[in-house]
């Protein structure tokens, strides 16, 4: 087991969410399911927890009821191989209410944000020439969902 899990405070669609992002990721599995019992606080036999795994990353949602909600100050990083991972996990996540931010940032219909980043974004910003990692790193502030031919062309100049 690892020392430190993620812990994803829903309002009640825990279980719905694991299942969801689960279907998204090779490695992935729902590994427990925890219910409320007579002591609460939610109705006897609910779901109170979900313990998950992405791409063999342990994860635990709890159905905690609408008094905490997601924000930008937290979100999950995809490092994706290539243009086609990012446009199939793009599609997936903002469907059925999800949200497109800026910069590759995305809100899931749960509200839960995701960076969903080519791999080769990472590669041009690391790049120690200062000109080629700036016009990526422009051209990027520019993108919604990340464009990696956009990305190199700008990279290259």
């Amino acid at each position: 087991m690892q020392k430190i899990t993620t812990f994803l405070w829903f309002d009640d669609k825990a279980e719905e969410a694991a299942a969801f992002y689960t279907s998204l990721f090779d490695d992935s599995r729902i590994v427990d399911i925890q219910r409320y019992g007579e002591a609460g606080p939610g109705p006897k036999g609910s779901v109170m927890t979900v313990e998950f795994e992405l791409a063999g990353q342990r994860y635990t949602a709890l159905n905690g009821g609408p008094e905490f909600a997601f924000t930008e100050a937290i979100s999950l990083f995809v490092d994706c191989a290539d243009q086609t991972e990012v446009d199939r996990l793009w599609t997936a996540l903002t469907a059925d209410g999800g949200q497109e931010g800026p910069c590759g940032w995305l809100k899931d219909r749960y509200g839960l944000s995701w960076q969903i980043v080519p791999k080769a974004m990472m590669d041009y910003i690391r790049d120690p020439d200062e000109e080629k990692s700036g016009r990526a790193m422009k051209a990027m502030l520019g993108m919604k969902k990340l464009d990696v031919q956009a990305l190199q062309k700008a990279y290259e100049g």
